[in-house]
């Protein structure tokens, strides 16, 4: 179950957004990147850790942090974080907030490159279709009975 607590924080977060983490959600919301719907402030929990990452997507299973000045010192809690969202079948990616402010596409262009590798290929289909399985020709139900249009033959 969802702590209420934590469910407000994250709300709380979605309105008081940093620049750099509203120029990303710019370029990631309603499906515009790589057409994965991504959530921002997403509450992520068991019942040992609860967090809140700022960018989520369930397919594929991808988190997108961005870490600044009130990241530094903490790596090894961001150490901690990871694991736990990699235990939950989550890739995570960190970014800077300087990434994002100075170099947006290239930030973009390799999340794109990190979705690609995360998401399961499409199925291969085969040049044939579906018949392609069974090369045999099926029988006819008409084989050996004229030509078709109505005769037959004894």
């Amino acid at each position: 179950m969802r702590d209420p607590e934590l469910t407000t924080r994250a709300r709380e977060m979605r309105q008081k957004m940093t620049e750099p983490e509203t120029r990303l959600w710019l370029q990631l919301r309603a499906k515009r990147f790589e057409s994965v719907k991504f959530r921002r402030q997403k509450v992520i929990q068991d019942d040992n850790i609860r967090c809140i990452v700022d960018f989520a997507t369930n397919d594929p299973k991808l988190v997108v942090e961005l870490d600044g000045d009130t990241h530094s010192g903490r790596e090894g809690y961001d150490a901690v974080r990871t694991r736990f969202l990699e235990s939950k079948g989550y890739t995570v990616v960190r970014y800077t907030n300087l990434e994002v402010m100075q170099n947006l596409e290239g930030v973009l262009a390799h999340l794109a490159s990190v979705i690609n590798e995360v998401r399961p290929p499409l199925p291969t289909l085969s040049p044939e279709g579906e018949r392609a399985i069974d090369a045999r020709p099926s029988p006819s139900p008409l084989q050996g009975r004229g030509s078709g249009r109505g005769e037959h033959r004894d």
